[in-house]
């Protein structure tokens, strides 16, 4: 009802003029009439009657109520429907300065922020310094890299205790839209340069996002041990920020304090 509301007739393309409303906004039946649906349908959705409702005609009333992605995903929800995947507003697209003052800010320890599809869209200079980002022939996708991008695979030590976990997130994120092209083409550009890969992926193991524990050697720092947390931002679902933490293991803190501070980790020259 608010959401009718805030529509006038003239902003639904209704004509102008008519007997006086004693109603702000649109009138139930001519939200009705929009979406192409029953006005005594349309009703009992607003009371909340148990009736029958298909994904078709909710998007239906979305486009005449003019609702937001939330919005859309919210009356899903309200159906008892499984929502469409979260969208990206177009007023939230600016968030990346930020997003690039929150990983900076994590420093010294490592930050990126990866898209739905593992490519790395930024990365904070102690993520180059420690894991090599943006350093050697990598491809700057994050899921490739870990199986084929040498100075990474080089230096991990936990390389076999992850990869399992790793393929078994792809996989969740790839459940929500299997046929997108762009997993499509991550998944022909992986499965080309590893059998290990392969191996993993045809065991159809399935894992969300969380924590992983991450040991490695660094050529100057030495054994660093790290927890990766993913999160993401609700305005940014197509966004993934992964922040490691130091574990107590081998005075990691101290040790990414020392390589930031040095030549080595402010030009990140990590090799």
């Amino acid at each position: 009802m608010t959401r009718r509301a805030r529509i006038t007739p003239q902003e639904a393309g209704l004509p102008f003029g008519g007997p006086r409303r004693r109603t702000a906004g649109l009138r139930r039946e001519e939200v009705a009439v929009l979406a192409g649906v029953g006005a005594s349908w349309y009703q009992w959705l607003e009371q909340g009657r148990d009736i029958s409702v298909s994904p078709q005609v909710l998007d239906a009333v979305s486009r005449v109520l003019r609702l937001g992605g939330a919005e859309r995903r919210h009356l899903y929800l309200l159906a008892g429907l499984n929502p469409p995947a979260p969208e990206v507003a177009p007023e939230r697209r600016d968030m990346c300065d930020g997003l690039r003052r929150l990983i900076d800010t994590w420093m010294p320890y490592p930050a990126h922020i990866m898209d739905r599809y593992y490519n790395c869209v930024m990365y904070n200079d102690a993520a180059s310094a420690v894991f090599g980002m943006g350093q050697g022939p990598t491809t700057r996708n994050c899921l490739v890299d870990f199986f084929a991008a040498p100075l990474f695979r080089g230096r991990s030590l936990s390389w076999e205790t992850n990869a399992r976990t790793v393929v078994a997130q792809f996989r969740a994120a790839c459940a929500a839209d299997p046929e997108d092209e762009g997993f499509q083409a991550v998944l022909a550009e992986v499965s080309a340069v590893s059998p290990e890969f392969n191996a993993l992926w045809a065991e159809r193991d399935i894992e969300y996002q969380g924590q992983i524990r991450k040991e490695l050697t660094h050529p100057r720092a030495g054994l660093l041990v790290v927890e990766s947390t993913v999160m993401q931002v609700p305005a940014r679902p197509d966004l993934l920020i992964v922040l490691h933490t130091p574990l107590p293991e081998a005075d990691t803190a101290a040790k990414l304090e020392w390589l930031a501070g040095t030549d080595d980790g402010v030009r990140m020259l990590g090799a």
